[in-house]
């Protein structure tokens, strides 16, 4: 039987994984780098997310109407991002494309050009993105909460930085940060669709080893990672914090707690009891507060995980004076987690939408290729999805009530609200589970 999914890890330490999706006439190929804010230290908050958007910004063998325009030739379809743990570039092209692709992102990730005029002109872009979240609530509110949530901690800290430390950003510290972020032990080489590994392999050893060739980048050092340990597990805190911002015309609401993290064994039952609570249309949280009442429009919950913490969150907005009976129903479920077991019915329905949303991903070569760059920096092999799916159906009633009972407790649950909120008070004991 042909393997579809395989692994190679280069001598320079980068790996090289794909799958093979022949029915394909499609590939997705993309680097992930295991660098993310959370890797920053303070003074160097928002660098991962500067230097994600200064890539595009040209190399040495082309601008950035270069890059853009064979972007867009070879379909456009280019994602990048910067996660806490880790910054992403994929991109989708017909099959035929793939040494292109390949050829384009290698230039752009590890021969960029830093331009001084260049870096000065997306710090304004970025702090115009920073206005952009001060101007949402739902944004500023997780930004809020997740300072005092992590405190002291870069998972406490906004993706983009600060308007301080994006201007500092010059050629110097931003060439220092990337030569170190950038090397091959911090990068992984997914590719799904219509592709042969052989072949990706090929190309990234050829590509890649040109490049860090011709840039000397093992001579480079950065001392980013100096001083402060940014490996350090955070501290969960449990704030309880009302801030005011009077033109607003609906009231945030955030209630979190500490939950599994990317590797613990109970994350299944983690995100099954999750997805009971709020995690969509026939969650609990969604028929109590906006089909049975109609006190919000957006109200749900969901987790953050990250390799050595999670946090679960309920969030709602709402008309300010009804914020006080939507915090009560929302306490009201989790109380109710805590308190009697899921039924077998509603946990059946948890679980056929979690494995529905597995199954429909495979059909998607970009789901494929995050999927399997993720599982490599996260857990440093594939989880098959057969793998996952039964994980999820071995899950039972009183594994969700264990979750519940660890996880929710009046000691560890944090509140965060934002909105025009007089009178509004919310103290311990009023979040007693």
């Amino acid at each position: 039987m042909i393997d579809l999914v395989r692994t190679t890890r280069l001598a320079n330490g980068a790996a090289v994984l794909t799958e093979h999706m022949p029915s394909l006439r499609s590939a997705t190929v993309g680097v992930w780098v295991r660098r993310g804010s959370r890797h920053e230290r303070k003074d160097w908050n928002g660098i991962c997310h500067f230097i994600e958007h200064a890539v595009f910004k040209g190399t040495r063998r082309r601008s950035a109407l270069d890059i853009a325009v064979e972007s867009d030739r070879l379909g456009g379809n280019f994602d990048a991002y910067t996660a806490h743990e880790l910054t992403g570039f994929s991109l989708k092209v017909v099959d035929t494309a793939v040494p292109q692709a390949f050829d384009l992102l290698a230039d752009m990730l590890l021969a960029p050009r830093f331009d001084a005029d260049d870096l000065e002109r997306e710090q304004k872009v970025i702090i115009e993105e920073m206005k952009m979240i001060e101007d949402s609530p739902e944004e500023l509110l997780n930004e809020l909460f997740n300072a005092a949530y992590f405190p002291g901690h870069p998972l406490g800290r906004p993706i983009e930085g600060t308007p301080d430390t994006v201007l500092s950003f010059d050629r110097t510290r931003t060439t220092a940060f990337h030569a170190d972020a950038y090397s091959p032990r911090n990068l992984v080489i997914a590719a799904a669709g219509n592709v042969e590994h052989d072949r990706v392999v090929a190309l990234a050893e050829r590509a890649f080893a040109e490049l860090w060739n011709d840039a000397g980048r093992d001579s480079q050092v950065s001392s980013a990672a100096d001083g402060e340990d940014v490996d350090a597990a955070p501290r969960h805190a449990a704030p309880i914090f009302v801030r005011r911002k009077k033109e607003l015309e609906q009231a945030h609401l955030l209630l979190a707690t500490p939950w599994s993290n990317a590797r613990d064994e109970d994350r299944y039952a983690a995100s099954l009891l999750g997805s009971v609570i709020g995690g969509g249309t026939s969650s609990r949280l969604w028929q109590s507060i906006r089909e049975d009442r109609g006190l919000a429009y957006a109200v749900g919950a969901a987790a953050s995980t990250f390799t050595d913490a999670g946090v679960f969150q309920v969030y709602a907005g709402t008309s300010p004076e009804q914020a006080d009976e939507v915090l009560e129903l929302s306490l009201a479920e989790i109380r109710r987690t805590v308190r009697e077991p899921v039924g077998e019915d509603e946990l059946r329905l948890a679980k056929d939408q979690m494995i529905a949303s597995i199954l429909l991903g495979l059909e998607s070569s970009g789901t494929r290729a995050a999927a399997l760059a993720r599982q490599e920096i996260v857990h440093g092999r594939r989880l098959a999805p057969e793998e996952v799916i039964a994980k999820i159906e071995a899950v039972t009633p009183d594994d969700l009530l264990a979750v519940a009972r660890s996880r929710f407790t009046t000691d560890q649950i944090a509140f965060a609200a934002l909105g025009e909120l007089n009178g509004f008070k919310v103290d311990r004991a009023r979040l007693e589970i």
